[in-house]
């Protein structure tokens, strides 16, 4: 059994537009579960414990919903986690064996800014555990270096919430920054493919994916490298 830290925004505002964000939920709700039915124990924390507010786009019900959105919704004990996760600052992540960062506009604001989550996360990268994320999530590498100060992302594939897809949400100006740009600026070698389609790349123990149909096959890499 594998321990798995999924690290989740707790950002609730978009930006200065006022409107709702969070958590984009198919992006929490499919690896949680890929990664308890695989028989992984599995932690979920935010920045000082915060509340994880779920973007209402991704609220889908009925038909529309993934299938982890309506198993996630109907668990009390996955449900109770929104509401009270852990502390980021309680956890030793060199304790556990991968960091997932699931994504939502949320990321762009409190993980892409937070020097403690930066420092986290390359505390994870340096002591050789996996760090994945998808569509906003590698928002939160934006400030992350290793041991010897580059970027993690810098030479390596990268997947993430493309530019394209931002122009055609109508966010471009919402955000702080275009995350395909920044990864880009950072040395990545930037990997996309159509808008909605599902694409993810694990380059050694980073994985990445683009969007939310992505959450899937991101989970899947994690568990093939664990």
């Amino acid at each position: 059994m594998a321990r798995i830290l999924i690290l989740s925004t707790a950002a609730d505002v978009l930006g200065d537009t006022g409107n709702p964000t969070g958590v984009w939920y198919e992006e929490l709700a499919s690896p949680y579960y890929a990664f308890l039915d695989a028989g992984h124990d599995v932690t979920l924390v935010t920045l000082g414990g915060k509340p994880i507010p779920i973007d209402p786009n991704s609220d889908a019900r009925g038909e529309d919903a993934p299938a982890s959105v309506t198993r996630f919704r109907a668990d009390g004990e996955a449900t109770a986690l929104l509401e009270k996760p852990g502390r980021l600052e309680d956890e030793d992540v060199t304790a556990y064996d991968a960091l997932y960062i699931p994504g939502g506009h949320g990321a762009m604001f409190d993980l892409a800014e937070s020097a403690y989550a930066a420092e986290v996360i390359g505390k994870a990268w340096d002591s050789g555990k996996i760090v994945a994320s998808v569509c906003h999530g590698p928002a939160a590498f934006a400030k992350v270096v290793d041991a010897n100060g580059v970027s993690i992302v810098k030479g390596r594939k990268v997947s993430a919430f493309t530019n394209s897809e931002e122009e055609a949400v109508g966010l471009t100006k919402a955000v702080p920054f275009l995350l395909e740009t920044k990864l880009r600026e950072l040395g990545a070698i930037f990997e996309g493919v159509d808008d909605w389609q599902p694409h993810a790349v694990a380059d050694g123990r980073l994985v990445t994916g683009q969007n939310p149909a992505s959450s899937e096959d991101a989970a899947k890499k994690v568990l093939a490298l664990l």
